[in-house]
């Protein structure tokens, strides 16, 4: 699993208070979920974040921020972080804050049947 494990530990601290948060490797990096719903990641250097879909314009004017393109055509909602984007504490836990606040309101995804 290629991911930063310098990102990994600042999303950890953040969502350390937060109940209900679970680790998983996904995509080739990691995934944090939140009440079973995917929050917030990691692929190679770059922060995953899922965001409220209204918000894809505001969060893309943003320094270090573009689309989630990771299979090749762009999602809604999804946006990817780049170092520039969460240099700062106040950057990153803005970051953290979208994710989290979206995740209320998230569909979580449909579980495959065994």
């Amino acid at each position: 699993m290629a991911y930063n494990e310098k990102i990994s530990d600042r999303i950890r601290e953040a969502l350390v208070d937060i109940p209900n948060v679970e680790e998983k490797q996904m995509f080739g990096g990691l995934c944090f979920m939140v009440n079973g719903k995917m929050c917030i990641g990691i692929n190679n250097d770059e922060m995953m974040c899922r965001i409220d879909p209204a918000n894809d314009k505001e969060a893309l004017s943003r320094v270090g921020c573009r689309l989630m393109d990771f299979t090749g055509k762009t999602m809604k909602g999804y946006v990817y972080v780049n170092e520039d984007g969460m240099r700062t504490n106040t950057d990153f836990e803005f970051w953290v804050g979208l994710c989290l606040e979206f995740n209320k309101f998230a569909k979580a995804s449909k579980k495959k049947k065994k």
